[in-house]
């Protein structure tokens, strides 16, 4: 956002608080479900329009964990119930507030209308999925143990040997298993990623992940994806990931559809 200020220091002034961009020019008025119960509604140009929530020109700060929590839920529950009456939106991260008034939201979008609309096309009938595999290490690390033929004959001398002299052999055991896993898990990856291409517009690995349920924390996480599917997609996708899941010591995690953080480009507008 080049034109507008995203106000992130302590001067006070007006603001409006950006939730997205919709690609509508309908005036709703979503009611009083912003952070802290602030008044939502639209303010357009045009055919797109932006949701926000009158505010001061000062971050949303607070020591208290449980309240950016909640302010971070309310964010993202916005998102979601313009999704559901707009349908393709453009998501802005937390805490994006812009100093000015209704005026400048829609003088912002004025000067950056082509991006936008071009932004919102591209985007148009697409959601955001989270695919998440797993895999029961043990039934991996056996299969490992049972084709590796180096591996295989380690182990062999490993029980053979005497307790005293198994040690350094048994380290090395580990290391060879470590090794042909770590192998195994690249060659899985490209493939599971060769499988899901096929049915989505992009595709992210995610570097982090912040949560995984409880039960599927007896598992190893193998690879996690951030995917773009159009709606035309996504059964398909479906079925691809029921067939992996499918296969002895898999289990795979679907989850959508969300708005496309992940694939939105606003830096340059």
């Amino acid at each position: 956002m080049n034109e507008v200020e995203v106000t992130r220091e302590t001067e006070v002034g007006e603001g409006r608080y950006v939730y997205c961009i919709v690609n509508s020019a309908d005036e709703l008025n979503l009611g009083n479900i912003g952070m802290d119960k602030a008044y939502v509604y639209t303010v357009s140009h045009k055919d797109i329009g932006a949701v926000v929530h009158a505010c001061q020109a000062q971050p949303y700060e607070s020591k208290d964990e449980g309240k950016v929590k909640e302010w971070i839920f309310s964010h993202n529950n916005v998102i979601d119930k313009a999704t559901e009456h707009f349908g393709t939106v453009l998501p802005f991260s937390f805490d994006a507030i812009v100093k000015g008034n209704d005026d400048t939201i829609e003088e912002w979008l004025s000067k950056g209308y082509k991006k936008l609309k071009q932004e919102l096309e591209r985007l148009r009938n697409k959601a955001e999925y989270t695919v998440q595999i797993f895999c029961d290490q043990e039934e991996l690390v056996d299969k490992i143990v049972s084709e590796n033929q180096d591996v295989k004959e380690l182990k062999e001398k490993t029980v053979k040997m005497p307790k005293r002299g198994a040690y350094l052999l048994h380290r090395k055991f580990e290391l060879k298993v470590k090794e042909a896993y770590n192998a195994m898990r690249v060659r899985l990856i490209g493939g599971f990623a060769s499988k899901i291409k096929e049915h989505v517009e992009e595709m992210k690995v995610e570097e982090k992940v912040s949560h995984v349920p409880e039960n599927y924390r007896d598992k190893e996480l193998i690879v996690a994806f951030s995917c773009l599917v159009h709606k035309d997609k996504v059964k398909g996708l479906g079925e691809v990931l029921a067939e992996i899941d499918g296969q002895k010591g898999y289990a795979v995690r679907f989850t959508g559809p969300w708005a496309p953080f992940s694939s939105v480009k606003l830096e340059e507008i």
